[in-house]
């Protein structure tokens, strides 16, 4: 018997095409809405666009989002990276992609940061969530408020994951915003989006983007995302020389392909962009803590208080009433002590200085009073802290002070420094620009403000780059501080008086 030789029909091929058209395609991500944009990290400057302001669903670059929150917590107080977060039901059970975290376990905030950044896993960026305020919910309004004070217009927040829900939608522009915000205003915790592997506590994760952070040069963040309805999305950052470029897609067709976009965009934005251009770093928001509370506290901002407080919390009684505030807050166990007389005229401030450079060869003296408070530095030379205060019954403050006849009321000098002065310091690098030596400085000196506290942060200016000291200490503060700093790994090597300058 012999068989026919069977052909497809023209009915066959157009009822293979049907089933390719109903089933397939709609499990592909090719139907997803294409947008990109390009800026130039530097100056914000938009240098390429497309569909840029179309609300599409952003995956999980809502976790760039969630990170953001996450670090100004910290930041601020709210939360340390070392507390024990208690996983919930809600968290555990949230779908792949995840680390696998159990309900009632507990995990330390930095693992849960490591989760969410690297693996982009979604019961980490939940439980981040729940930690911060209490509820995903909660979470979400705060995401909203954050991303309307950077400046994203079009961006609505539903959850902490970036998992699809109905009304949570961003744009290419939003997210590129959101990416130039976490280069600028925490660059300490940059590097995580570019670390290859991670140790999440309970396991080692790797990057969701690791291809194109081993294939295209310079690239060095910052995070992917994928759903159905989303396609393959990526907000990418690159830096070659002195030029940093963002670009953000929505909508690729595959890993491979969306990567391939991004490295075209990336190549677009570094021959579009100018090679020498001056910086204007976005405006980092001021914080409000916790969703539905008044600003209990605000962090001086550079340039708003002295040298030596920048970093530490100031009271406010409205965040629109005062721009700022020159007082710190009391440390715990110590009485308030009254408001300082502030030392703004010449003849004082002159006084003050021939009874410092006295001081320096004598002994501190250390009085139960005396709370030192710091001076506007519109109203001090450079690199001098005066204030006149009335002893304050508890403290414990070590002051150098002088009685001069006729003037009943202590000089403090806060701290001192001379360009050629006979004081110690500390150096803790050399670092390429102002602004990476200026950053570590206030790194280091929150975490060693027991022996740093009081001290004058200066950066140098080299031939080859900034120095970064820490002036005004003694020999004996100088060499503790070096010690402690060095135990935790942070390079400090101590600067002999008038080797600082």
């Amino acid at each position: 018997m012999k068989l026919r030789n069977r052909r497809p029909t023209m009915w066959g091929l157009v009822t293979i095409a049907s089933i390719w058209m109903l089933v397939i395609l709609p499990l592909s991500a090719a139907a997803a809405p294409y947008a990109a944009l390009v800026m130039d990290a530097r100056t914000g400057e938009v240098l390429h666009s497309r569909n840029a302001d179309t609300r599409l669903h952003p995956a999980s670059l809502t976790k760039m989002m969630t990170l953001y929150v996450v670090f100004e917590a910290v930041e601020n107080g709210e939360i340390g990276l070392d507390t024990e977060v208690l996983i919930s039901r809600h968290a555990a059970s949230e779908p792949p992609s995840k680390l696998g975290l159990r309900a009632g376990q507990r995990i330390k905030l930095r693992y849960l940061i490591r989760g969410a950044a690297v693996k982009s896993a979604n019961d980490a960026a939940t439980a981040l969530a729940e930690a911060i305020e209490g509820s995903e919910a909660a979470f979400a309004r705060r995401m909203n408020r954050t991303a309307k004070a950077l400046g994203m217009t079009r961006t609505t927040f539903k959850n902490a994951h970036g998992l699809t829900e109905s009304g949570h939608l961003s744009t290419a522009r939003d997210m590129t915003i959101m990416g130039r915000h976490l280069f600028y205003d925490y660059p300490e915790y940059y590097n995580l989006f570019s670390r290859i592997t991670a140790d999440a506590g309970v396991r080692k994760v790797y990057h969701t983007n690791r291809k194109l952070l081993g294939s295209y040069r310079g690239a060095d963040g910052i995070k992917t995302g994928y759903t159905r309805a989303a396609g393959f999305n990526l907000t990418a950052s690159a830096e070659r020389g002195q030029e940093r470029i963002i670009a953000t897609v929505f909508g690729g067709r595959s890993t491979a392909s969306r990567n391939a976009k991004v490295a075209e965009l990336l190549d677009m934005g570094f021959k579009r962009a100018p090679s020498r251009v001056a910086e204007r770093r976005p405006s980092k928001p001021s914080y409000l803590g916790k969703v539905g509370n008044a600003p209990p506290v605000i962090m001086a901002k550079s340039g708003d208080a002295p040298d030596g407080f920048y970093g530490k919390t100031v009271r406010l009684v409205s965040a629109a009433a005062v721009s700022r505030s020159l007082r710190p807050q009391s440390r715990p166990g110590s009485e308030a002590a009254p408001a300082p007389e502030l030392v703004a005229d010449k003849a004082d401030i002159e006084r003050a200085l021939r009874a410092a450079k006295q001081a320096i060869n004598d002994t501190p003296t250390t009085e139960p009073g005396g709370e030192i408070a710091a001076i506007s530095p519109k109203a001090r030379p450079d690199d001098i802290v005066l204030a006149r205060a009335a002893p304050a019954m508890g403290s414990k403050t070590a002051t150098r002070q002088t009685e001069p006849q006729g003037d009943p009321v202590q000089e403090v000098v806060n701290r001192i420094s001379t360009s050629g002065g006979r004081h110690w310091g500390i150096n803790v690098g050399h670092y390429p620009s102002q602004y990476k030596a200026r950053k570590v400085l206030l790194k280091t000196a929150l975490n060693e403000m027991e022996t740093l506290d009081g001290s004058l942060r200066k950066v140098i200016r080299r031939t080859s780059g900034f120095d970064a000291n820490f002036m005004g200490l003694t020999r004996e503060t100088a060499d503790l501080a070096c010690r402690r700093l060095q135990a935790k790994q942070i390079t400090c090597f101590m600067i002999e008086p008038g080797g600082g300058a």
